[in-house]
This record gives C-alpha cells, sequence and structure tokens, in this order.
C-alpha cells in the first residue's frame, strides 16, 4: 500500500520508501563514526544527510546499546537542543524526528523546534526510568502533540510482533492518534537467529496496513553473522535493506544515506519493469 505522514503540515509521500539519515549527538553510540557533538559536527552531518538523498533527519541524544550508561534527561535535553538548533539554521525546512524515549524531551522538540515524528524506541535495556505507565505516556503526549508516532517492538518473532503492535495501535487510535509507523525492532530484544528469522517474515508486518520502518544499519546481526566489524558491516547492511525494502519497507533508518538512495531506486526499477 501507498501511505503518506503528515510532516508539520506537508504530506511526505511513502509510495517511493523514504531514508532517514541518523544523527546522534551522543559520546557512545554504537557505531562511532556516527557520533556529532559539536556545532559544526552537527552542521556537517546534516548537510551530508540531504545531500546524499536523504528526507528525514533522526535526532538521537540517549545511546540505547546495551553497555551504554543512560544519559539523564538533563544532559538528553542539553545535547538534543544543540543539535536542534543548529539543524534549524543549516537546513530549516528539513523534516526531523526526535528518538527519545521521553515524553517532555519529545514535546519540547516538537513545539519548541518543529520536529515532525517521535522516534520513541523505548528505554535502554533494565532502565527502571520506563514503565507501561510512563510509556502510555508517550502515547498520550505524541497524539496530544499531533505528530507521526514511530513504535518500536522488542517481542522476538513476527507473530508476537504483530500481535504487540496491533495492541499499541488500539490503544493509540482510542486516544485520537492519526499517523503511526511500526519497527519491528532489530537487534532490541532478539538473539541473531531470531533477527534475520523476522527479516524473513518482514513482509507479513503488512498485515497492520500501516508504514513499516526497518534499522538495520551496522548492527550486530551482521558483522556477529559474518565475523567481521561495524566498520565492515556496510555491505550486509545494504543487502538487508535491499531485502527488507522488498519485503515492505516502507522507510530505511541507516548511516550510509548514499547506499540507502541507491538500493531504494535499484528495487523501485524492479517495480518498474514487474508492472510492463
Amino acid at each position: 500500500m501507498d501511505y503518506t505522514l503528515n510532516c508539520n503540515g506537508h504530506l511526505l509521500d511513502l509510495s517511493t520508501p523514504q531514508v532517514m539519515g541518523i544523527l546522534n549527538a551522543t559520546p557512545d553510540s554504537f557505531f562511532a563514526a556516527s557520533r556529532t557533538q559539536t556545532e559544526r559536527e552537527i552542521a556537517n552531518r546534516t548537510e551530508e544527510i540531504l545531500q546524499q538523498g536523504g528526507t528525514i533527519i533522526d535526532v538521537g541524544a540517549c545511546s540505547t546499546r546495551p553497555d551504554s550508561k543512560t544519559a539523564t534527561e538533563a544532559e538528553e535535553e542539553e545535547r538534543l537542543r544543540l543539535a536542534l538548533k543548529t539543524i534549524r539554521i543549516v537546513a530549516p525546512n528539513a523534516i526531523v524526528s526526535v528518538d527519545t524515549f521521553r515524553p517532555q524531551l519529545a514535546r519540547m522538540a516538537v513545539e519548541e523546534y518543529g520536529v515532525a515524528i517521535v522516534n520513541d524506541v523505548g528505554a535502554p535495556v533494565n532502565n527502571p526510568e520506563v514503565t507501561i505507565a510512563s510509556q502510555k505516556d508517550m502515547f498520550r503526549m505524541v497524539s496530544r502533540l499531533r505528530v507521526p508516532y514511530l513504535y518500536m517492538s522488542r517481542k522476538s518473532n513476527i507473530k508476537d510482533i504483530l500481535l504487540d503492535s496491533a495492541e499499541v495501535v488500539d490503544v493509540l487510535r482510542s486516544m485520537g492518534q492519526k499517523d503511526i509507523i511500526i519497527d519491528p525492532g532489530f537487534g532490541f530484544g532478539k538473539t541473531v537467529e531470531e533477527n534475520y528469522e523476522v527479516m524473513n517474515g518482514l513482509e507479513r508486518l503488512q498485515m497492520l496496513r500501516l508504514p513499516i520502518l526497518v534499522a538495520l544499519s551496522r548492527k550486530s546481526m551482521i558483522y556477529r553473522l559474518l565475523e567481521s566489524t561495524q566498520e565492515q558491516a556496510l555491505a550486509g547492511t545494504i543487502a538487508l535493506n535491499t531485502i527488507g525494502l522488498m519485503k515492505g519497507a516502507d522507510i530505511l533508518r541507516v548511516h550510509d544515506v548514499k547506499e540507502a538512495v541507491d538500493c531504494v531506486k535499484i528495487v523501485k526499477s524492479l517495480e518498474i519493469k514487474d508492472k510492463r
């Protein structure tokens, strides 16, 4: 199906899959090359994402890798403000998403900096700050803000991801939420084998009749399988992004924007030929 997202009054057309470029305003995100902490680094990364064809800039200021120390709310807010302020100077009309599990920081980003999408991957594992109640606080917040909401499931198989996501969608709809995006959560709460099983059944998520985002970029499911490193995981990322697109992904969240844009062009060309 072809979807659109209402991003600050602009309809983002997903009939051609879109590329979300990662901008990590953190000192400890899992892929070291993605870390941007100064105004110049943030500005350069913003320009790079847009010049290479990315249509969404995803800003994160609190690492969710398993062995990282969770940033305090004050630390995350300070980093987000620097990043969002810089992005708005460099690219005032860019579509920006904020990667946070904290409702008040989502509100700040949307109301003060015009962020268009809330990307909620949930708190780092075993973080006591996030409970079922606080997650529902986020649901209420995004419904009030009237922005697209990206929900990521930490379930370990497609059946449970479907059930979990459907339950969340029902709750969000009851709160008046319009635009919802589903992320199957590659790398979160899953073994390497389970990640590939989810990928193998990814097309089943289309049953939800909602846009699907896949975030596979340089994750451990790639370099552990290939017995390599994060720095050597680009080819594996390209392969999985291509498979994801062919199984129905509408958004790719990536570190390497140009390569993901190329994947989209190639898969779209196959669709054109298939219709002839």
